[in-house]
């Protein structure tokens, strides 16, 4: 598990840290650093997995994440020419530092590397991991299977497209725990009959269909619904709402993982009614629970009140949950974000709540009344 993890002039952060639990939260303003925590995440990985990060360099634009020149990540007020990332990796610390050239466009040379020789076993290296951005793949009439990045790393692809395949491919393995069971389908906890389930709480009813075409490396993903002794036709996806499609990878980072994995997601909520934002949360909850570490960046307060009501119900604890709010410092001149960090006790409740955190409801209510 990736326990803490301190920002040094990458982006917004001149310097800051963050401590990571089971299960945390990064909200606030547009713009002020959510996806750059996130990001430095997978600067790191996607470095190591082309072997820039073991020799002493950092891979900017890849098949994760394209961040352009070193200028673009490089803190723009900034007072000395260095940069890095330290991590805490269950106990073990890791550090890379940089150097930037002011007059290029490149990152400069490493300056510093301090890492144990197991640092690069954790799960942020290795397949025991999952990123899904906020551009998922939607709905489509085929989607692309491999057998290399599913049956072999186990992997859903970095934008979810092999999601449909991998459902095919795994959908009669059990799930880790029956924690993560929908209360629903307790005694069938395969992973393919709790996509369903937990499918059902964005559309009721709904069931999956896959059919297979591996002679041209396509997988065709229909739905269909079940309404008491009722069935109905099986739909192509396209015909079908778009936010099923798209929360498919969500959840299956969530339920088909094993203990140990980390899970990278932004805007999970996106196309989602709010009940199904709020099943989402306590989905994630349950996950976090049981040894999967999520680090979620969300705008929805569904999604939040669905992690608090998962607290309150003991599903996790709440000194496994970290929630962060950044927003842009006030009364000052400078630059960069300034980080908050709510906790939440036993019951749910949550012990400040600062000015722009989820409060836009109160606001409204009060302007109507």
């Amino acid at each position: 598990m990736v326990d803490s993890l301190h920002i040094e002039n990458f982006k917004c952060f001149e310097d800051q840290h963050f401590e990571l639990g089971n299960l945390t939260l990064l909200t606030g303003l547009n713009g002020t650093g959510k996806s750059s925590v996130i990001q430095s995440l997978l600067l790191l990985r996607q470095s190591y997995q082309h072997r820039f990060l073991q020799d002493g360099g950092l891979l900017l634009n890849g098949d994760l994440i394209q961040l352009g020149t070193a200028r673009d990540i490089f803190f723009e007020n900034a007072t000395n020419d260095e940069f890095g990332f330290c991590l805490d990796l269950n106990g073990k610390p890791a550090e890379w530092r940089f150097g930037y050239n002011r007059q290029q466009t490149d990152v400069g040379h490493q300056i510093s590397k301090k890492v144990s020789g197991r640092v690069y076993d954790a799960n942020l290296f290795g397949d025991n991991f999952h990123y899904l951005p906020a551009d998922r793949i939607g709905p489509q009439s085929a989607f692309e299977t491999s057998d290399h990045s599913v049956r072999e790393r186990q992997q859903l692809g970095t934008k979810g497209e092999y999601a449909p395949y991998f459902l095919y491919a795994f959908g009669a393995r059990e799930i880790i725990a029956e924690t993560l069971a929908h209360p629903t389908k307790t005694t069938e906890t395969n992973l393919k009959n709790q996509v369903e389930a937990w499918m059902g709480e964005i559309s009721p009813g709904v069931r999956i269909n896959l059919q297979n075409y591996p002679s041209i490396d396509r997988i065709n993903l229909q739905y269909f619904f079940s309404i008491g002794r009722d069935t109905t036709n099986a739909y192509r996806s396209t015909n079908v709402g778009f936010g099923i499609t798209y929360t498919l990878p969500i959840l299956l980072a969530l339920l088909a993982s094993q203990k140990d994995t980390l899970v990278l997601l932004e805007n999970p909520e996106a196309h989602l009614h709010p009940q199904g934002q709020f099943k989402l949360g306590e989905l994630m909850a349950r996950a976090a629970s049981c040894g999967i570490q999520v680090i979620v960046e969300s705008h929805s307060d569904h999604i939040l009140n669905g992690i608090r009501v998962a607290v309150r119900r003991e599903i996790i604890a709440p000194d496994q949950v970290c929630l962060y709010y950044l927003s842009r410092p006030t009364n000052t001149n400078q630059l960069g974000s300034e980080v908050i960090s709510p906790s939440v006790d036993k019951d749910g409740r949550i012990d400040e709540w600062p000015e722009g955190f989820f409060d836009e409801w109160e606001k409204s209510l009060e302007q109507l009344f």
